[in-house]
């Protein structure tokens, strides 16, 4: 594989913000590393993480994934965590300062899109989404229940 290129292995994947998809038209998109205690990356690993929520905020030059719900561990006695506590991300100040430059646009916010492992480690895929209007949601959904109805016919053929 060329470098820089790795393909995404659903096995690895722990978490997925589908809404995000649907309410925001993706602009850009970034991986970043979590800041994680021990009993969170165990829940994240038990795949007991919730994105729908969350969004990214850039605060002191530094990013921050924040409402992002990683329920405590089970066995995690008095070392457990605040399931819903701001997360530091890992990312290049080149990375970081194009995020506060896109966020400085009207309508335009960063949220995770998913929560993955890679070689051990958990990382977050974090997209600049612009936020869709009602109309352009209801044309996502008839153009893909128009795509569904035309592989429906194909598949008899």
């Amino acid at each position: 594989m060329a470098k820089g290129k790795h393909k995404q292995n659903n096995d690895n994947l722990m978490a997925q913000n589908k809404k995000a998809r649907h309410d925001y038209s993706i602009l850009e998109t970034y991986e970043a590393g979590i800041v994680l205690t021990g009993t969170e990356i165990k829940s994240i690993r038990a795949r007991r993480i919730n994105l729908k929520d969350g969004f990214v905020q850039i605060r002191n030059g530094e990013a921050y994934m924040m409402n992002v719900h990683i329920s405590e561990y089970a066995q995690g006695n008095q070392f457990n965590h605040d399931p819903l506590r701001n997360r530091k991300l890992l990312l290049h100040k080149k990375e970081i300062r194009k995020l506060a430059q896109a966020t400085q646009d009207k309508g335009v916010t960063i949220v995770p899109l998913k929560v993955y492992l890679k070689k051990g480690f958990a990382k977050a895929l974090i997209g600049v989404a612009k936020g869709k209007r009602e109309y352009d949601k209801r044309e996502t959904i008839k153009r893909r229940d128009e795509k569904r109805s035309i592989e429906r016919v194909m598949k008899h053929y």
